[in-house]
């Protein structure tokens, strides 16, 4: 019998296969990271929304009940503890928030907080007030849509404070133009030692000195007397990142007592648009 000779075929390339499962196991994980991305922006923007807006209602509701209880006001309130309101009317009538003291992440999960080491709303110097920009009921979301000459209204047990948010950096030169308008009376850029007073900035998370008496300046720039009485909101920018601070400045330039007789008498200011 005479031998056959047969070619031995060489064995199959099996690299496209394995390109094509890494590949696979690559856009699953691609999926799962997108997934958990998703579901942590759900949480942060809307879980802590949720949580934020009963502890708010909370606050809100001991505040009143305070306000409400005869005799003098409290003392200085402690760490945690609502003593005021902010109303911003160029947000919408609904737009409200009880302050609370103090500045750590459980206080701030409840609302805008009071940085403990600045004035007392109305006081010379800078009441300075931090909240969230995105989740935690977010109520410094929108600072960056404010304009020059905006109120914002801070309510105490007995007063109504009014501020103004300051002129822009760019809109200093040619303000005379906006000094006429009712809205800006009381507002105009301040000189020296408030050069780095203006309406809005973005600063680094390190620039701690735009809250103090003189935003921009160490501490005894000037003895208590003779600061401006200024109000300062921070939050974080941009949305969704703590890379930066937006920094909107104010100054005090009307106030109200409150009429114990007359729990519904509001400052006009509140009705503005």
């Amino acid at each position: 019998m005479g031998s056959t000779d047969f070619a031995v075929a060489p064995p199959p390339d099996r690299r496209p296969h394995r390109v094509r499962a890494a590949v696979r196991v690559f856009g699953e994980v691609l999926i799962t990271l997108g997934l958990v991305l998703l579901l942590f922006v759900f949480y942060e923007v809307y879980v802590t929304d949720w949580f934020t807006a009963r502890k708010q209602d909370d606050a809100s509701r001991r505040l009143d009940q305070q306000w409400r209880a005869p005799g003098p006001p409290p003392p200085a309130p402690g760490e945690g503890d609502a003593f005021a309101r902010l109303h911003i009317p160029a947000f919408g009538p609904d737009y409200r928030f009880t302050v609370l003291e103090g500045t750590d992440p459980a206080t701030l999960a409840a609302g805008p907080g009071h940085y403990s080491a600045t004035a007392r709303p109305g006081e010379q110097g800078n009441f300075a007030v931090a909240g969230h920009r995105i989740g935690k009921g977010a109520p410094f979301n929108d600072l960056d849509r404010l304009h020059s000459c905006d109120a914002l209204v801070v309510e105490t047990a007995t007063e109504w404070y009014i501020y103004r948010v300051l002129p822009l950096a760019e809109e200093a030169p040619s303000w005379d133009s906006r000094a006429a308008y009712p809205k800006c009376r009381g507002v105009a850029p301040i000189g020296v030692p408030y050069d780095q007073a203006v309406g809005r900035r973005i600063v680094g998370p390190e620039q701690g000195e735009v809250i103090h008496p003189v935003p921009g300046r160490p501490r005894d720039t000037l003895p208590k007397d003779q600061q401006t009485r200024l109000i300062t909101l921070t939050t974080c920018h941009p949305e969704f990142s703590a890379a930066q601070r937006l920094i909107v400045h104010g100054v005090l330039v009307k106030r109200y007592p409150k009429d114990p007789a007359d729990t519904g008498l509001r400052p006009p200011e509140l009705e503005e648009r």
